[in-house]
C-alpha cells in the first residue's frame, strides 16, 4: 500500500553544481558555476550542492570550491553544501564559512577500495575526525552511502549491509543519510527492500534518495522510496553527472523528470518549474549538451 503523503512537501537536493560537474573533463569557469547555483537559488531550490573539497589531484573539476563559495549569491534559508572526504578537505571548508558539509562512504568493499582505496572500516575512521570538528565548530553533516543495491565491483549489495553502513553515519552524528544507487542499476523492488532493511535502524525522515538513470528506472525507484515515506530526493538539472569511479554511471536524475512526475502525482515541492529547467537549459549549455 502507498505511504506517499500527499501533504508533505517533498524537499529536492540539488547537486548539479558538484556531482554534476565533477565527472566533466573540460574545466567549467568559476563564473559558470557561479551563474548555475545563483540561477538554482532563484528557483526555489532550498538545499544546494555547491562543490566538493576533495584533493584537486582526484577531481580537479572541484579544485576552485573556495572561490564558487565565496562568489554565489547566498539566499536566506537555502543551504549551500560541500562534500568532505576527510580532515582536510573539512578544515578548507570551515576556513570558507561553510555551514553544511556531506561525508561519503560506500556499502561495498569493491567500490570503497576503488573509489577510497581503503575499507568500508577504515573510511569510518578517516571520517571519525571530519564528524569531531563538524560537532565542535556547529557544522551539520549529511551522509551519503553509495551503491545501496548494486556495485561495479561486488554484484549486488546486501540489504543489511546498507543498513549496517547507514547506522553507522547517523550514529557519528549525520543529521540525514542519502541512499545512492551510484550504477542505477537497481528496480523498484530492490530500493523498497534496502529500505525496509535501513528504516529498521534510522527513522525514514532522516533518509533521502540518490538515484542515478542509467538504465531509465530512476524516476521509478524514487517513487518506490517515496511509497516508503522518504520526502527528500536528490537530482541534477539537465541529468548532468556521473561518478568517476563508476564507468557504467551515466547520469543523475534529471531534476525536470522528478519534477515532472511530482506534478503528476500534485506533490508540493516549492520550485519554480520554469526557472529550474532554464538552469539545466543553461548548463546544458554551457557543457555543449544542446
Amino acid at each position: 500500500m502507498s505511504m506517499i503523503n500527499l501533504h508533505k512537501p517533498i524537499e529536492l537536493v540539488e547537486v548539479s553544481p558538484r556531482d554534476g560537474l565533477q565527472n566533466e573533463k573540460s574545466l567549467v569557469p568559476i563564473a559558470t558555476k557561479v551563474d548555475l547555483i545563483n540561477r538554482l537559488s532563484a528557483a526555489g531550490f532550498r538545499h544546494i550542492e555547491v562543490g566538493s573539497f576533495v584533493s584537486p589531484k582526484w577531481v580537479p573539476q572541484m579544485a576552485d570550491t573556495e572561490a564558487v563559495f565565496a562568489a554565489i549569491d547566498k539566499q536566506p534559508g537555502v543551504t549551500y553544501s560541500c562534500l568532505v572526504p576527510n580532515e582536510q578537505g573539512m578544515r578548507r571548508a570551515l576556513a570558507c564559512g561553510v555551514k553544511t558539509v556531506a561525508v561519503f562512504i560506500s556499502a561495498s568493499e569493491g567500490f570503497s577500495k576503488a573509489n577510497l582505496n581503503c575499507t568500508i572500516a577504515e573510511s569510518l575512521q578517516r571520517l571519525e575526525p571530519v564528524l569531531a570538528l563538524a560537532k565542535q565548530h556547529g557544522i551539520a553533516v549529511r551522509g551519503y552511502v553509495s551503491c545501496v543495491v548494486g556495485c561495479p565491483f561486488d554484484g549486488a549489495v546486501a540489504p543489511s549491509q546498507v543498513a549496517v553502513v547507514a547506522d553507522e553515519l547517523a550514529a557519528m552524528g549525520c543529521y540525514e543519510i542519502s541512499l545512492g544507487d551510484t550504477i542505477g542499476v537497481g528496480y523498484p523492488e530492490q530500493v523498497k527492500s534496502m529500505l525496509a532493511a535501513v528504516t529498521q535502524k534510522i527513522a525514514v525522515d532522516k533518509l533521502a534518495i540518490h538515484c542515478h538513470d542509467t538504465y531509465g528506472r530512476a524516476v521509478d525507484n524514487i517513487l518506490a522510496a517515496m511509497d516508503l515515506g522518504v520526502r527528500v530526493i536528490d537530482a541534477s538539472v539537465a541529468g548532468i553527472g556521473g561518478c568517476p569511479y563508476a564507468k557504467s554511471a551515466t547520469g543523475n536524475v534529471a531534476t525536470e523528470k522528478v519534477l515532472a512526475m511530482l506534478a503528476a502525482k500534485g506533490l508540493a515541492h516549492g520550485v519554480d518549474v520554469a526557472k529550474a529547467t532554464a538552469a539545466g537549459q543553461f548548463i546544458a549549455s554551457a557543457l555543449g549538451r544542446l
